[in-house]
């Protein structure tokens, strides 16, 4: 299956709720931290609604 790597490059402080809940989700804890994800639709969506925050590397 296909790996995506996501970076955090922002804070989530001062973002709403879901987003801080979303980018944990995802995995992310601190500023410039990397996870590798599986390529599927729903990792997409999360990404996609904190886009302002993460990176795809």
């Amino acid at each position: 299956m296909k790996k995506i790597k996501v970076r955090l490059l922002k804070s989530v402080s001062g973002c709403e709720r879901s987003q801080r809940d979303t980018v944990r989700g995802l995995g992310l804890k601190r500023i410039d931290h990397v996870v590798e994800l599986v390529d599927t639709p729903a990792v997409r969506g999360m990404i996609n609604k904190v886009n302002h925050l993460v990176r795809i590397d």
